[in-house]
């Protein structure tokens, strides 16, 4: 089952929707959670983006869903944030 992501940013998100999808579903294999995300939200952000210490995403119990910031950011990066939040 695909996990619902919305993009409320400027980032094209073409590219990396597919790798999140893929990193959802490989990490639900081998952490064994049950169900996916309810959400990935990407957000813009350019205060936090130039900040050396700011937020790159957090995890939402009460809907299970993630926001990551992506301002300025690799998707590697933001890929490396949505598998750290995916594991909460």
């Amino acid at each position: 089952m695909p996990c619902n992501i919305q993009n409320n940013s400027s980032m094209d998100d073409t590219d990396l929707n597919p790798l999140a999808q893929d990193l959802v579903g490989y990490m639900q294999k081998k952490a064994g959670f049950k169900k996916p995300p309810s959400a990935i939200t990407y957000e813009d952000d350019m205060a936090n983006s130039k900040n050396i210490l700011g937020k790159t995403a957090y995890y939402t119990p009460q809907d299970s869903s993630i926001t990551v910031y992506v301002t300025g950011r690799h998707p590697k990066d933001i890929l490396r944030s949505i598998a750290h939040e995916l594991i909460h």
